[in-house]
């Protein structure tokens, strides 16, 4: 597996962000999957980084990214940074593509001086919530971002410390 940052408009980035989003109108119900307003400059370094992972055969399995928030109406604060679109196609689920992304994303964030990563997704992803949680994330002391009003979403919150010996 290759994991390599690319734009959020990139072809494959593009063709695997359809594919989430209808697996989200599926879980959800909901026609339009995710009505969260995404641009692609939003993860441009660095305020923010999107990856794509490719198999062996050169096919786009994963992605991932991060943008940059800070204090606003939505509940975010100074120096957060938000994961968005982590997903893995079903044929590459089960390999650690998903944890090694997110660790990959963590570093960057940390390494531009964010201060926490933080993330919302919904009861409906039992499997996201189950990696977070295992990667250390805890529930939000309060909900964020466009669903946080909504009853099936679940915010999660991790600091991102330094890690002694890296700058």
């Amino acid at each position: 597996m290759q994991i390599v940052p690319v734009h959020f408009d990139h072809p494959d980035a593009l063709k695997l962000n359809g594919i989430v989003l209808q697996e989200y109108a599926e879980r959800y119900g909901d026609p339009e999957g995710d009505a969260t307003p995404l641009d692609p400059a939003m993860f441009s370094p660095p305020r923010g980084l999107y990856l794509l992972a490719y198999d062996d055969e050169g096919r786009p399995v994963a992605t991932g990214g991060w943008r940059a928030q800070d204090g606003n109406e939505e509940n975010y604060e100074d120096g957060d940074a938000e994961l968005k679109r982590m997903f893995v196609v079903q044929e590459a689920r089960g390999q650690g593509l998903a944890r090694r992304i997110l660790a990959c994303l963590e570093d960057d964030a940390r390494e531009t001086g964010r201060s926490r990563m933080v993330l919302e997704t919904g009861i409906e992803q039992p499997e996201a919530i189950g990696l977070y949680t295992s990667s250390g994330y805890q529930p939000a002391p309060r909900k964020f971002g466009l669903y946080r009003f909504h009853e099936e979403s679940r915010c999660f919150v991790k600091p991102l410390r330094r890690i002694p010996g890296r700058p």
